[in-house]
């Protein structure tokens, strides 16, 4: 079988398939023999605690509304003792080594096929009742642990398949056992599909059903360049799969002098170029990719799996040094909390649980969570002494915002300076990302001593275009005449202010893109490690003066299509012979 979806992250990766459901509240995968004794007993603790909790709840139904509607819950009680379910389920786990949770899964759709050729009504109807049982027996073992620790013996490589991935959940796995991605949702600007080019894993999105499709532990050869996934590939489509990832790793090979040489343009215009990263570990690849500093660290990224106690001053202090020092004597620039409130790993009043993207989110919820702010306000301020960092703001929407965020780091300096601690100038900036923020850059210029425009949030908000959804994905135009004009405009704010500004987006990364950024006067960029060998490669061979000329002609363009064409026909008659590479085959 083979799936087509959106290919995001390119590079190909060949593994047998780990299934996430729901969040990685449901995990599908296959078991080595000798865990099979350890996932029996899961099996049965489940059992054993499903029977109090409903025994539990039959009792309470019955004291409050009487014995007479206590009766469901006998039937669920007697369904735990069902040779079918909880038998059928054991025999699965030891002649297929399916984890307990799959095997739940299978027998239950077993039964349900059963009930489904049942003639009597009520019959059928039972099988909310089973599955009913089922959810909580798998919800009895979550209750386990971390879901993620369970598959951590299993043999990889390994294919992560899931219906949504999110960020969260690929920051607390080990990268190095992970063959590729693939998910039903997602874009190529989706979080996920972004740290997947981050971290150099192939990515396959959009795919809709294929956490259906895919059973687990079944081989899958994943191109994440096409978007094409085999699904147990016969020996010629491996054949061709594995040619297709020579290729790739030849050419990648082919970029690596780049890595090692400055990032200048052919008439000798200087351009920086920075890395974004998600954990201190990552300085070292941005270090061997060639990057000039961090231009994006993603402190979110810290709460992973963290808890409380990654919000702490003192754990933020340790991991802003750790990075300012791996990356010493490259600049850093560290962009506050990027969240939502129900994304924080605490409750606090107002937690009520999933808001709108739109609500209290970055800038808005550190303000509205005034010790959390200064906790890590008061650790990136400490950093600072061990080099040169800068702190950023995210989804700053105006001045009363900037100017509220500039307060709070001026009451954690005199905080710590009461401390006894010296606290050395730190460059404040903020990220363009709404349009609001850009077309006020010129009022928020006056009060930021950087800009570091978000692309991909500003076409999306721009645009009206949720990046997350496959189905509108055509409409998400980097290229939009609007959009264009709108980088142009934070570009001159910036210039008349003598502030610099950065492009930090999955624009910057495109090569073709970077012509048209060049050429509207923009110098500073920051992008996933696995880009910057190919930027420089193309930035060596693009003179700035005919970018500016292309530009001018791309700001008069009435649609996406136009500027892309200029763009291309720019690119291509500029390339030198024998430059361009089929690397996908």
């Amino acid at each position: 079988m083979r799936l087509s979806g959106l290919g995001v992250s390119p590079g190909i990766g060949i593994g047998k398939a780990l299934v996430f459901k729901r969040g990685a509240r449901d995990l599908r995968f296959r078991i080595p023999p000798g865990r099979v004794p350890r996932e029996l007993e899961r099996l049965a603790e489940a059992r054993r605690r499903s029977r109090e909790q409903l025994q539990q709840i039959r009792q309470r139904i019955a004291t409050s509304a009487g014995a007479e509607h206590a009766y469901l819950f006998d039937a669920q009680l007697l369904m735990l003792d069902d040779a079918m379910l909880i038998e059928r389920a054991a025999d699965i786990i030891r002649s297929e080594h399916l984890n307990a949770g799959s095997a739940l899964e299978r027998a239950l759709a077993e039964i349900s096929a059963l009930f489904d050729q049942a003639e009597d009504a009520y019959l059928r109807e039972r099988q909310g009742d089973v599955g009913d049982v089922v959810g909580r027996l798998c919800m009895n073992l979550r209750a386990g642990g971390d879901p993620l620790e369970l598959f951590r013996d299993v043999e990889g490589p390994l294919v992560l398949v899931a219906d949504e991935l999110t960020p969260s959940v690929i920051a607390q796995l080990d990268w190095q056992r992970f063959a590729a991605f693939v998910t039903d949702a997602g874009s190529w600007t989706y979080h996920t599909a972004i740290l997947a080019r981050s971290i150099h894993v192939p990515a396959v999105a959009g795919l809709r059903d294929a956490s259906v499709l895919i059973a687990p532990g079944v081989l899958l050869a994943v191109d994440g360049a096409t978007g094409d996934v085999f699904v147990d590939p016969d020996p010629a489509e491996l054949d061709h799969v594995r040619a297709r990832q020579q290729r790739r790793q030849a050419y990648e090979q082919s970029l690596d002098e780049y890595r090692r040489l400055p990032p200048v343009t052919a008439d000798g215009v200087q351009i920086r170029l920075e890395a974004n990263v998600e954990s201190p570990d990552d300085a070292l690849r941005a270090r061997e990719a060639g990057a000039d500093g961090i231009g994006l660290f993603r402190s979110e990224f810290l709460l992973a799996g963290g808890g409380y106690a990654a919000l702490t001053e003192t754990a933020q202090f340790d991991a802003y040094t750790r990075l300012v020092d791996s990356m010493s004597p490259g600049r850093v620039t560290i962009r506050t909390f990027d969240i939502s409130e129900a994304q924080l790993p605490l409750q606090h009043p107002g937690n009520e649980g999933t808001r709108a993207p739109l609500g209290l989110r970055g800038i808005r919820l550190s303000l509205a969570m005034e010790d959390m702010f200064q906790a890590q306000l008061r650790a990136l301020l400490r950093a600072a002494a061990h080099g040169p960092l800068r702190i950023m703001f995210p989804f700053v929407s105006g001045v009363e915002e900037l100017r509220a965020a500039r307060g709070a780091v001026i009451r954690a300096t005199e905080t710590l300076r009461s401390r006894g601690e010296t606290v050395p100038p730190v460059s404040i900036g903020v990220m363009i990302e709404v349009p609001s923020a850009a077309l006020t850059a010129d009022l928020l210029a006056e009060h930021a001593d950087f800009f570091s425009i978000g692309t991909n949030d500003l076409i999306q908000y721009c645009l009206a275009v949720d990046r997350t959804d496959d189905r509108v994905s055509d409409l998400y135009e980097p290229l939009h005449p609007a959009i264009v004009r709108t980088l142009r405009l934070v570009a001159r704010a910036a210039k008349r202010r003598s502030i610099p500004v950065s492009v930090c987006g999955e624009m910057a990364a495109d090569p073709v893109v970077l012509t048209l950024l060049v050429g509207l006067g923009l110098t500073e960029f920051s992008m996933a490690p696995t880009a910057i060998p190919l930027a420089k490669q193309a930035l060596r061979r693009l003179r700035a003066q005919d970018a500016v000329t292309v530009a001018a002609r791309a700001i008069r363009a009435r649609t996406a299509a136009e500027v892309e064409k200029l763009l291309v026909d720019f690119v291509s008659s500029d390339e030198p012979a024998g430059a361009k590479q089929n690397v996908e085959g």
